[in-house]
């Protein structure tokens, strides 16, 4: 059984303090599903918006054609659907709007037969906040190592 992520944006933890999450579903083609199948899908740099219509839109979510296409292919980095249902749009919509939030990609993987985009609720941080939170991550790593060396030396 192939692995349910299918693709990650770590920039987008890196860039953005990611305050809420979301899953929405995404309408593709038949193209695209076989090949995100394939492996050839990437959202580094995809980011969410609600059009002036109330719909969300997926922007720059790189999808590669499929090779095996007999007539019709898909273009790469088209804008693609979200399905969410009207509340979690509006609850959506209510939370960008917010000075200095985006919605931004965050991950792609199956659910079952189907594709999902987990979007998250972004807020741009600084670069004092990213030098902090590789500060945070290196103390972690220390004290983790340092719990182990206990344990073996202890025999725990």
């Amino acid at each position: 059984m192939p692995s349910p992520e299918i693709a990650t944006n770590r920039k987008a933890l890196r860039d953005y303090h990611i305050l809420d999450r979301w899953e929405a579903g995404i309408a593709l083609k038949g193209t695209e599903v076989k090949s995100i199948r394939l492996g050839h899908a990437n959202i580094n740099d995809a980011f969410a918006r609600i059009d002036h219509t109330g719909v969300p839109v997926l922007y720059q979510a790189d999808i590669q054609p499929y090779d095996k296409a007999s007539h019709e292919q898909h273009v790469p980095r088209r804008e693609r659907k979200l399905l969410l249902n009207a509340k979690e749009i509006e609850k959506l919509k209510a939370m960008s709007d917010v000075e200095g939030r985006t919605l931004v990609a965050l991950r792609m993987y199956w659910k079952g037969s189907r594709v999902k985009v987990e979007i998250g609720v972004g807020k741009g941080k600084e670069a004092p906040d990213k030098r902090a939170d590789l500060k945070a991550k290196a103390i972690d790593r220390e004290t983790e190592r340092e719990i182990a060396r206990f344990r073996k030396k202890r025999g725990v």
